[in-house]
């Protein structure tokens, strides 16, 4: 994981206002899909901004991705809590919280996120 940048900035959408909301983020990456680790659960704003609308957006580095969202479930998938968490406590030295996922849509294909400017405010 050497090389890789720190973090990643993700957009969510309002689940109010309907405007784009923009976190920066530790994550980790892990079979062509992201990982972030939201420290304080479900009362993380862009954690219930993305359970109302699932569809985000990321950048990292150069690259600007488009996907979707998902809070993991670690009664029902609890070797990728813990591989997800293992991975950044490698990294960071960090590895606690809720897990979520980011998948790239249409396959991976990379997308600029859409133009209107992103808050950090809660959404």
């Amino acid at each position: 994981m050497t090389g890789e940048p720190a973090v990643l900035h993700l957009t969510t959408t309002g689940r109010r206002t309907g405007r784009l909301r923009e976190i920066e983020i530790w994550f980790t990456r892990r079979d062509g899909r992201w990982y972030l680790l939201a420290e304080t659960g479900e009362h993380a704003q862009w954690v219930q901004n993305l359970r109302a609308d699932p569809r985000v957006w990321w950048r990292v580095g150069d690259d600007r991705i488009a996907g979707t969202g998902r809070v993991v479930d670690p009664a029902r998938e609890p070797d990728l809590v813990r591989a997800v968490r293992a991975r950044s406590e490698a990294k960071y030295g960090w590895g606690d919280g809720l897990v979520v996922e980011l998948l790239p849509g249409g396959d991976g294909e990379r997308l600029a996120p859409p133009a209107p400017r992103a808050s950090n405010r809660s959404g």
